[in-house]
């Protein structure tokens, strides 16, 4: 569900909107720059800093140097990671926890209205994942944008979802 709605599968049926039109009738490079995507496995650029990680989006949408800088140290700071610390770090020298904090501030980065998560938490230790659904929860209020998530747990669902689908085998069930 998530690849087809940023276009990386077609569906074979139906049709989705995004802003009330069809996907289809996007550019799909303009699509994407509007759909922010967080995966289970973190795939944070291992040649770039954390704060090129972060910049990536908004630098090519031709944000000014001076936003991209202000914008990737508001982010940091926002999930308790000094920027003078951690934004010439390289993912290899952060912990799980950290490198997929990175992960969701370079989703959120670019202010989507639509960011997609695929099961980011599941590969989490428990007090990590706490943390980060608490992250995620702060940064939907604050930011005010649509998410979707897909999780196999429950108790996730219940805490961070306002509306929930049950899916089986590509089916809604309930």
């Amino acid at each position: 569900t998530l690849k087809m709605i940023n276009r990386l599968i077609a569906p074979t049926s139906g049709t989705i909107q995004f802003k009330g039109q069809d996907i289809t009738s996007y550019p799909i490079r303009e699509l994407r720059w509007q759909i922010g995507y967080v995966l289970q496995q973190i795939a944070l650029f291992p040649n770039m800093t954390v704060g090129q990680n972060i910049a990536l989006i908004p630098e090519l949408r031709h944000m000014s140097k001076a936003e991209v800088t202000k914008r990737v140290d508001e982010l940091l700071d926002s999930v308790g990671l000094p920027p003078e610390q951690y934004r010439n770090r390289f993912p290899k020298a952060l912990s799980g926890g950290e490198q997929q904090r990175v992960g969701i501030l370079r989703a959120f980065a670019n202010k989507p209205p639509v960011v997609l998560m695929d099961e980011p938490f599941s590969a989490l230790d428990p007090l990590s994942r706490n943390q980060l659904q608490e992250l995620v929860l702060d940064l939907h209020q604050r930011l005010n944008m649509t998410i979707v998530f897909v999780t196999h747990d429950m108790n996730e669902a219940m805490r961070l979802g306002d509306r929930i689908a049950v899916m089986r085998d590509g089916q809604l069930v309930q």
